[in-house]
């Protein structure tokens, strides 16, 4: 061993011992490995800096925007609902349609981003449902690290292996070249986790009100509108149609228009209820009945209006990434005070309509529009979520007592969803054609998105993953180190000369054990720099096919089961989850190696070692 290979792996030694260690953070070691690197020597500045040039690089941070745009426009959110409304109580049904879901979203956007999305989305249904949190958590990080074996920008160390065969003047994989072996491992996974969901956490979801913001359906419970709601539907021969809503005195008559559904081509539009809207044969109606001696049935039966369902059988929660509610309280200075909620003409001034009324400890729901409003009450409002987040400046006339948690969960450009998946569908067209590099097609795709009003600028940054882009360019350094002072071909003839004159297989399933336990105590992506040359030299040195080898690393990369802190995709979930270490060593263990036989059945087969 010569001595700047010594220097060169004595470095690699402190940053894995930093990376175990947790201290420094792991962009703070790259950075440090980046400066240090080029004082051996054995590297110039420029080539320690060069990651930051790299096209792939540059393709990661696309694809977090784009991901972005799924994420702010939501599609990702609504594929969650969907899948929650499609489980029917059924826990068997929710786990598959998860994992499914998980993985198809994960192989065109960061796998931690969807993680993210889904954990929410997963408490809520497991909160409906009663299914125990830890039972669904964990096939959730499963799915989501297997969606890096779908596609070619799924997941970094994709990417890195498919630099590290550019960079030996070999020809890189194609976008689906990974979904022949990634499909298969997601099956299994699926058959997998309903087998080991019986060693997760049973325990079953317990609502916490301690710190916890107010629900669309704890408003519902309190100020008694179940049982208030109604959607109708303008038929053809209907008297409402091309009149005003101003012109029909609906509300002298005890009813409340909330909303208009309206259809827009593809898409169906909430339009707020004004005075001038006028209505339109096939429009829905939300509308909302306060005082039980309405006879609404003839109302409907008047207006010639089809009565529809109400979608989740609740108050129109179902529509809550558009409509939602806010509790707030008359000053004494409000001008609202003193009058009655139907001259207050609340709907005119804020655009929100006054659904429930409490005074102290009683709810005034029966005669709520005729009754007079006094300082101190306590209004329960009901509009477009833009009029509620206006109503914190409005503190004159009310004073906002609290917001929903659903707040948290609107996107912010729901609207703009078509787009969103339109510009991804030119990104992917574009990369599968081969017409552009893939960082153009991304680029493309960040810039579609950028021009539909899916993210701006400020999301767009924000969505990046810095730590994870700046941890790869600090990586990438040690590659060029290592080849250049025959680390790379010295750790190969050691892996070599270990096995001896072991059959090609084994040789691919050494080398996926390698790197997937590298990855227990470093990054996968950071995992893949380091394998990634080591498998081509080994390929080299046999005679065969660099691809097999090249493709067992980066499915290894993905097979980060096996404890909490092997991904982020991992670490997000345990707490959700209540897991501890030896629920993913229990479930992570056996599912890796059922991943390594089946890689080192699949990857000989459709990629042929000569």
């Amino acid at each position: 061993m010569n001595t700047d290979l010594a220097i060169v792996l004595l470095l690699l030694s402190v940053a894995v011992a930093m990376f175990i260690a947790g201290r420094p953070r792991m962009d703070a070691v790259a950075l440090i490995m980046i400066v240090a690197l080029p004082f051996t020597g054995v590297i110039t500045p420029r080539e320690a800096l060069a990651g930051f040039s790299d096209p792939n690089i540059v393709l990661i941070a696309a694809m977090f925007v784009i991901g972005e745009g799924l994420v702010r426009t939501g599609v990702a959110r609504r594929l969650g609902d969907w899948i929650g409304s499609r489980a029917a109580g059924s826990e068997t049904r929710l786990m598959i349609l998860l994992m499914l879901a998980v993985g198809g979203l994960g192989a065109l956007m960061s796998s931690t981003a969807v993680v993210a999305i889904f954990i929410p989305v997963v408490l809520r249904v497991a909160q409906t449902t009663g299914t125990a949190p830890g039972r669904l958590m964990m096939p959730l990080s499963v799915a989501a690290l297997i969606s890096g074996m779908l596609t070619l920008v799924a997941t970094a160390p994709n990417l890195v292996v498919n630099a590290e065969l550019i960079r030996e003047g070999l020809r890189g994989f194609g976008f689906f070249s990974f979904t022949p072996f990634g499909l298969p491992v997601l099956i299994l996974g699926i058959v997998y986790m309903l087998v080991a969901r019986r060693m997760l956490n049973a325990a079953p979801a317990k609502p916490s009100s301690i710190g916890r913001r107010p629900s669309l359906r704890d408003w519902i419970g309190q100020y008694g509108l179940a049982g208030r709601a109604y959607r109708f539907r303008v038929t053809p021969g209907s008297p409402l149609i091309g009149r005003r809503l101003q012109d029909l005195s609906l509300r002298a008559s005890g009813v409340n228009v909330l909303a208009v559904e309206r259809n827009r081509g593809f898409a169906t539009e909430l339009i707020r209820p004004a005075g001038r809207t006028e209505l339109l044969a096939g429009d829905i109606l939300l509308v909302d009945v306060p005082a039980p001696d309405v006879r609404i049935e003839a109302l409907r039966q008047r207006f010639g209006a089809e009565p529809l369902p109400l979608g989740d059988g609740s108050y129109f929660t179902d529509g809550s990434q558009d409509l939602g509610m806010a509790e707030v309280i008359l000053p004494p200075e409000s001008v609202l005070v003193g009058q009655t909620v139907l001259k207050a003409r609340v709907r005119e001034a804020f655009g929100m309509t006054v659904i429930g009324l409490r005074r102290g400890r009683a709810v005034h729901g029966q005669g709520l529009l005729s009754e007079k409003l006094k300082a101190g009450d306590a209004l329960l409002l009901f509009g477009f979520w833009q009029d509620i987040r206006r109503l914190r400046g409005d503190a004159a006339d009310f004073v906002v007592l609290s917001l929903p948690a659903e707040l948290d969960d609107v996107s912010p450009a729901a609207n703009k969803a078509p787009h969103a998946l339109a510009a991804l569908a030119v990104a992917v067209g574009l990369m599968v054609s081969g017409l552009v590099a893939n960082v153009q097609a991304a680029l493309i795709g960040c810039l579609l998105m950028g021009l539909s009003g899916c993210v701006d600028f400020r999301a767009a940054y924000r969505s990046i993953s810095w730590k994870s882009l700046v941890l790869i360019v600090g990586m990438l350094p040690f590659s060029v180190a290592l080849q250049r002072t025959g680390g790379v071909d010295l750790a190969a003839n050691l892996l070599l000369a270990t096995i001896g004159g072991a059959t090609p297989r084994l040789v691919l399933a050494t080398l996926f054990a390698v790197t997937a336990a590298l990855s227990v105590f470093i990054s996968n992506t950071g995992t893949a720099v380091l394998m990634a040359p080591v498998a081509l030299a080994v390929a080299k040195d046999l005679g065969m096919s660099p691809y097999p080898f090249a493709m067992t690393v980066a499915l290894a990369a993905s097979a980060a089961f096996m404890t909490p802190i092997s991904s982020p995709v991992n670490t997000l979930v345990v707490g959700p989850g209540n897991y501890g270490f030896g629920d993913f060593l229990r479930v992570g263990v056996p599912f890796t190696l059922l991943v390594l036989v089946v890689t080192v059945l699949l990857v000989p087969w459709l990629l042929p070692l000569r």
